[in-house]
């Protein structure tokens, strides 16, 4: 909280508003949480007496820790108080000693009774594993591929004097060979070109478009994450240098997606555009992009110097919530209204509001709210996306607007496919890369790429990772409740009619969202067969159509390419992890090392 200069005395103010904060306003939100306490603890005795097996019903769950806390609450004042009063009775008799404890014993107390009150997030309860809810969507239904290979990066880390979005940091023939094995996997088919005329089809089946592929002409417009390139001057797209080595989207696995797209999958580069509406394309990304896909077009905040100015459509875009009332109308971007097809590009991060930022999140830059190319002078008065994140309403079965994102037909009912670049995963929205703990990763770069066609099933498994190394964001109370409204949007828990189009027919379920049942196995419902939910597919190089097995398919798929040469070759494995171009005797013993694993 801001202070102000006042006359007599200093000013608390609001930072959000500007205006001056009233103490007894204070004073109000000093007892609020208690309050809130004391009305968990009679709700949750009055539900769990009658019944110890409400103890385990989400709504008790929320409650509970609100009801302890306020405890701990009662407790603390009252020891503070009894402390003070043994203190004082002991100076008119000189027991200095005693006294001096006695009051250190209250200040305790008091610090245990006030930190209730301090501004920390509402942690939640532990996720419950293996308990799948909504319908799995993709050709195979709720499927999540994730690849990781160490030797994609390679980086001293912040301070070293080198960027990590250098090719001598981030391997691009690693990174291609990684998306290519993802792609397969996720289709289940042992080319890449299967794999996306599969992906094609199953979109414009489940669109009612008939069992058809990509056409020419068609258009794929691509989102990505510069989120920090909020930074760069807005004239030269330089970016700053106190930002040079904070993450956005990598321009070496974007550059392997364009090649996927115009290489295998047949996409003219004129057809795809690539960009986020909302923010500046700087130049070390797209330098290093344009020079290998010229004719792709780049949309942004920003226009010129190759980059084109962000438009509105005439689609709107409607908010599921009263709060939006009275709020200026939201548009679709022209570039996103415009497109056949979506991919939407996020990156693997944790976020100090929302908890985590991936595919949904990234949602939040597919709305234009600057079309005169200022980035902030235009979007005051529009409903602001961030009043029901996790940090502002945190908790279980609340409207959460990232449903409504993600199931507008022009934005998440466009979306072919979702990729995540975990690469460098951040902390926070503004982070630089950090190394991760746990395994695999083990203090390194987590090196990974995740693919799906279930934009509810991806970031459930990112969320996982995510919950898994961090101690702090993703723990929020409320962190994983756009998942569950997502997953439910027919039904949700909050009650909320989410209806983005504004055609009064409502949404239908997004897809499937459950927990793994622990960091080490990372085992969803269709890993265990116990369930219709997600599938995390993790395979090895030498599984081509990733069905987690090295057999007689694979081997097949080998012999077909055998002696072959040239660029994305299936059964080019070896040496690993980018092979040498060609399928021979070294890709064949590297098929045998991993038979039947």
């Amino acid at each position: 909280m801001q202070l102000m200069h006042n006359k007599k005395h200093l000013t608390p103010v609001c930072p959000r508003t500007g205006r001056p904060v009233r103490r007894h306003q204070a004073s109000r939100a000093f007892w609020l949480l208690p309050l809130a306490g004391l009305a968990a603890l009679l709700w949750f005795l009055v539900r769990v007496i009658p019944k110890p097996s409400r103890a385990s019903y989400p709504c008790q769950r929320v409650a509970l820790p609100l009801a302890s806390g306020f405890v701990v609450w009662l407790i603390g004042l009252a020891g503070s108080l009894a402390a003070f009063r043994k203190a004082r009775s002991c100076l008119p008799r000189a027991r200095y000693a005693a006294a001096a404890l006695l009051f250190g014993a209250s200040v305790a107390c008091l610090w245990l009774a006030m930190s209730i009150n301090s501004d920390k997030p509402a942690l939640a309860e532990p996720p419950v594993p293996n308990s799948p809810i909504g319908s799995a969507q993709g050709v195979h239904p709720g499927r999540v591929v994730w690849i990781h290979e160490p030797n994609a990066t390679d980086w001293a880390g912040h301070g070293s004097g080198e960027d990590w979005f250098d090719d001598e940091h981030t391997d691009p023939n690693v990174v291609n060979r990684m998306l290519s094995r993802a792609i397969r996997a996720l289709a289940g088919c042992d080319t890449d070109q299967a794999a996306w005329g599969a992906l094609f089809r199953y979109f414009n089946r489940s669109r009612g478009r008939g069992d058809a592929g990509y056409s020419p002409g068609q258009k794929i417009a691509v989102k990505i994450n510069h989120t920090l390139s909020f930074n760069a001057n807005s004239t030269t797209f330089e970016q700053s240098p106190a930002y040079r080595d904070h993450i956005d989207n990598s321009p070496q696995l974007t550059i392997a997606l364009l090649w996927q797209l115009v290489n295998v999958a047949g996409v003219q580069e004129s057809d795809i555009t690539i960009g986020d509406p909302g923010r500046i394309t700087p130049n070390f990304f797209y330098d290093m992009v344009h020079a290998e896909f010229p004719n792709v077009r780049h949309t942004a905040g920003i226009g010129g110097l190759g980059r084109i100015q962000a438009e509105f459509s005439d689609v709107e875009f409607h908010w599921s919530t009263p709060a939006a009332n009275g709020k200026k109308q939201d548009y679709i971007p022209r570039s996103f209204a415009e497109a056949d097809y979506l991919i939407n590009f996020a990156i693997l991060k944790s976020h100090n509001s929302g908890a985590i930022t991936v595919c949904g999140k990234n949602h939040y830059g597919s709305l234009l709210r600057n079309p005169d190319g200022t980035l902030w002078g235009t979007s005051y008065n529009y409903y602001n996306m961030h009043d029901t994140l996790p940090s502002s309403i945190p908790g279980a079965g609340r409207y959460r607007c990232l449903v409504d994102l993600m199931g507008h037909p022009q934005l998440g009912g466009k979306t072919l496919l979702c990729l995540v670049d975990g690469l460098f995963g951040g902390r926070n929205w503004d982070s630089r890369p950090i190394e991760w703990n746990m395994p695999p990763f083990n203090r390194d770069w987590p090196s990974s790429v995740f693919v799906s066609q279930d934009q509810v099933a991806i970031d459930s498994v990112c969320f996982d990772f995510l919950y898994a190394e961090w101690t702090d964001y993703p723990h929020r109370a409320g962190a994983d409740d756009y998942l569950h409204e997502a997953a439910l949007a027919d039904d949700p828990p909050s009650g909320t009619f989410y209806d983005p189009n504004n055609d009064g027919l409502g949404l239908a379920g997004l897809g499937a969202h459950e927990h793994w049942n622990n960091p080490e196995q990372k085992q969803y419902s269709r890993n265990l067969g116990t369930g219709e939910g997600i599938e995390l597919t993790h395979p090895v190089a030498a599984d081509f159509n990733g069905d987690g097995a090295v057999d007689a398919w694979d081997l097949s798929t080998m012999s077909t390419h055998w002696l072959q040469s040239g660029q994305a070759l299936p059964a080019d494995i070896a040496p690993s992890p980018a092979g040498d171009g060609a399928v021979d005797m070294a890709d064949f013993a590297a098929l045998a090392r991993s038979w039947r694993l």
